[in-house]
Formats: C-alpha cells, sequence, structure tokens
C-alpha cells in the first residue's frame, strides 16, 4: 500500500524563484519559461478538513522540465518518488514495496502537471488572481478534468516574484502547506537521478 504522502508528492515542484513583478499569475508562467531545473529541501504539513495537523514530513526534490522528478521523503518515513516523463515510481523503504504507474495518469492535473508539464499551464488549470494577502500575490488553479485528485492549488509569490506557499486541498477536504529552502535555480543534474530500479526481493504492483 502507498503511503499517503505518494498521493501528494506533485506539489514537489514549487518554490521556484522567478522574475516578473507583476501579478502572480505573470510569476508562475515566468517560472515555466525560465526553469529548466530545480534542486530544493522541503517540508510538508498535512491538515485533516478540521485544520489539524496531522502529519509532517520533510527531504529534498529535483527535478527537470519537462516532466522529469525525484522526490526524496526523510522522516517520518523513507520514500521516494520518481518520474521519467513515461513511468512514475513509488518506492515505500520500510515496506520495501514499488508501484509503477503510467506517467500520463499519475500525473494528471496535478501540480507537477502544473509546473513541469509540457503543455500550457490553460489546457489543464484555469488560472484565478487572488490579490495580496500576507505581503504575497496569491493565486488559485483549478483542475478542469473532473477526475483530478485536488480541487484546488494556491500559490504565494513574494513581490520579488518568487514562489513562497503552495496549498493543495484535496477531494477528501484534506489541505497540503509546502515550504521550501535551499533552493538552487537551474543547476546542472546527473540524468541517473531520474532513472529507477526497484531493490532485489521488493514487492512490485503495476497499476
Amino acid at each position: 500500500m502507498v503511503r499517503l504522502n505518494c498521493s501528494i508528492f506533485f506539489l514537489l515542484l514549487t518554490l521556484i524563484p522567478v522574475l516578473a513583478e507583476a501579478t502572480a499569475i505573470n510569476s508562475l508562467k515566468t517560472f515555466i519559461q525560465e526553469t529548466r531545473t530545480v534542486r530544493a529541501k522541503f517540508s510538508q504539513t498535512l491538515y485533516d478538513k478540521n485544520s489539524r495537523a496531522i502529519q509532517e514530513s520533510t527531504g529534498t526534490m529535483q527535478f527537470e522540465r519537462p516532466e522529469k522528478f525525484r522526490w526524496t521523503y526523510e522522516k517520518p518515513y523513507e520514500q521516494l518518488i520518481v518520474g521519467n516523463g513515461t513511468q512514475v515510481w513509488f518506492y515505500d523503504h520500510d515496506l520495501n514495496q514499488v508501484t509503477i504507474r503510467q506517467f500520463s495518469i499519475a500525473i494528471g492535473s496535478s501540480p507537477a502537471a502544473l509546473l513541469a508539464g509540457s503543455s500550457t499551464i490553460e489546457d489543464n488549470f484555469e488560472l484565478v488572481e487572488l490579490g495580496m494577502q500576507n505581503e504575497m500575490e496569491w493565486l488559485e488553479a483549478i483542475p478542469k478534468s473532473k477526475e483530478s485528485a485536488f480541487e484546488f492549488i494556491q500559490m504565494g509569490f513574494s513581490p520579488e516574484g518568487a514562489l513562497k506557499i503552495m496549498a493543495l486541498r484535496d477531494n477528501f477536504g484534506q489541505t497540503t502547506l509546502l515550504s521550501f529552502s535551499e533552493l538552487d535555480k537551474n543547476p546542472t543534474l546527473p540524468a541517473d537521478l531520474f532513472k529507477f530500479i526497484p531493490p532485489d526481493n521488493a514487492d512490485v504492483i503495476t497499476e
């Protein structure tokens, strides 16, 4: 069984500095146009529908546009999610279990599709400006697909155009809040980061 983290990992591709100073939507589009690779640390908190924190996670992430990413959870459980544009591997270290999904199905109308996909933003999302709140410009991205696992994705940008916060509300009323640190924009990443070979004796499930 894939743990809850794996269903919300796509928030991975978020806290990236961008240069536009206008609206949050312009900042997002500038990020997509100008950012090819990213490496960063992340912290993630999951809240239930009553806004109670029920899980906290930390780890690292790397991605390369289009459609390659590596998302590593270090605490509280060791998990790894790798996508190469064709497949996505979800590996749970403690269970020694790998779940393999077709990339186009796994990514869907997710944050990965919004930030690291090969299509234009408006193909998969309706973008709405939310204005200035807590000294940040906010936007909301609403998936167009009825089959999306998310009701909406909200992003907050600094006045300088850096994406600072990402909040995702899923179809069960839970909210995932992410923040990133030590972000390196457009680093050179080794190609083998986006390859995965299941460990020996792992339980492999193909969906």
